[in-house]
């Protein structure tokens, strides 16, 4: 078998889960291992706000903006110059982005317990965000579409997009970034990136007339994971995101050559990015083996790739069978999953742990990268088990409107008293009491 990528062979096996866990590839990131950098980072910015934000984005990279928030024109400038394939892509990603995060705001409902007894959910937006968009190996429009959209089904009132600014474009963001935003109707962009672009966000600075957000979303490496992870509490995350990783499922039925280059496809985003097949055919093993030494080398993130490929956190994990398949995708919990079997889509309904599943030769992660509909800001290094992706969901909080006169408090009355008499809290009971009695 060809040499980059790592086997891992389980046939014959019955691995417990917690085994699994410890034998498959794994990328991730360590994030407590940079909290000691990341902390006093934060802790500054807390304490001088914008101006100690800008000398840190000088110090990583390389150029200090005139100002702190991109000018209009600046924006405007970089949208009218967006070059027309461009637009005309970023504009039918919109669409379908939107058309798919519309539909999955749901509505309010009331449950009636008896007369006059309602429990009503609404679903109310949060009130300002900060869209973090990386800049470092590559530019990513799309990721202010996946940030951005979301947020503005919800309802989100107020937002942000956090991205670092290039020294190639005179210390502004890169364009494409910018017009992305005009695209979406997003005006107020901030030229920070990293650890102090997360914490600005998240404390704001009024001497620069800059608000906090109440939620920071977005990917980013690992110093910007932790930097959330150090601001969560005072303002709400949707995840700390590590490294891409991508598992295929794939039998014999399976194009090698599809499943080869789709593996690349995620590789060449890092090279801590994990791409990982799981399959029962030792042929097909082979033939994507091959496929991958051949066509990695020939792609423009070569280098990158390979080291992502060849890293301990990818390779081929040999099962017995299809079901067998099932257990090692459902344990491993990948951020992108595809499945390369005969039908398909029977076997990605009995996927239970995977960020997005994507079904079939002709649904590879690219095309959830961009322009599926679906959102591409997914859980990584295994949180599929218990986190969802960013969705229209993630800037919606759930309240509770409880609704009862009196006759209705009367009928369940009786039982509060007595639950509060045993939990040893009477004044609960009284408060209750109060109201039964009252003439």
């Amino acid at each position: 078998m060809a040499l980059m990528l790592n086997v891992t062979d389980l046939r014959g096996t019955t691995p417990t889960t917690a085994e699994l866990r410890r034998v498959l590839p794994r990328g991730g990131a360590d994030v407590n291992s940079v909290l000691p950098t990341v902390g006093p980072i934060v802790e500054a910015v807390h304490e001088h706000g914008a101006e100690k934000a800008l000398e840190y984005g000088e110090q990583f990279d390389r150029i200090r903006p005139v100002s702190v928030r991109v000018p209009a024109e600046v924006i405007d400038a970089a949208e009218r110059e967006l070059d027309a394939a461009l637009r005309d892509a970023l504009t039918e990603a919109i669409a379908r982005i939107r058309a798919v995060h519309a539909e999955q705001k749901p509505a309010a409902h009331t449950t009636t317990l008896g007369p006059g007894a309602t429990v009503t959910e609404t679903f109310i937006p949060v009130a300002r965000v900060g869209l973090y968009v990386p800049g470092g190996k590559a530019v990513y429009p799309s990721s202010v579409l996946m940030n951005v959209i979301p947020a503005q089904e919800a309802g989100a009132s107020s937002m942000v997009v956090c991205t670092p600014p290039q020294e190639e474009f005179g210390g502004w963001p890169h364009p494409t970034i910018l017009a992305a935003c005009k695209l979406l109707g997003v005006d107020e962009v901030w030229a920070v990136g990293g650890a102090q672009a997360v914490a600005l966000m998240a404390f704001g600075d009024d001497a620069y007339g800059l608000e906090p957000v109440d939620m920071v979303t977005g990917p980013g490496n690992i110093f910007v994971a932790a930097a959330k992870r150090l601001v969560n509490g005072v303002v709400g995350i949707d995840a700390e995101a590590g490294p891409s990783e991508i598992a295929i499922i794939a039998d014999d039925s399976a194009n090698p050559e599809f499943v080869a280059l789709d593996l690349i496809s995620q590789a060449e985003h890092d090279e801590n990015a994990a791409s990982v097949l799981i399959t029962a055919s030792s042929q097909l093993a082979e033939a994507v083996a091959q496929a991958v030494d051949k066509r990695a080398a020939q792609t423009l993130n070569a280098q990158r790739a390979a080291s992502a490929l060849g890293g301990s956190q990818s390779g081929i994990v040999l099962v017995d069978d299809l079901e067998h398949a099932i257990l090692v995708a459902n344990a491993y919990a990948a951020e992108h999953l595809e499945v390369h079997t005969r039908d398909a889509r029977a076997v990605a309904e009995r996927i239970t742990n995977a960020g997005a599943i994507f079904v079939g030769d002709y649904s590879p992660v690219p095309l959830g990268d961009y322009a599926a509909g679906s959102n591409h800001v997914l859980p990584t290094s295994g949180t599929a088990r218990f986190n969802a992706g960013l969705s229209t969901h993630t800037f919606l909080k759930p309240v509770n409107l409880i609704e009862y006169d009196r006759a209705a408090l009367e009928q369940i009355g009786e039982h509060i008293i007595a639950l509060a008499a045993d939990e040893q809290l009477p004044a609960h009971g009284e408060a209750i009491a109060a109201r039964m009695e009252q003439k």
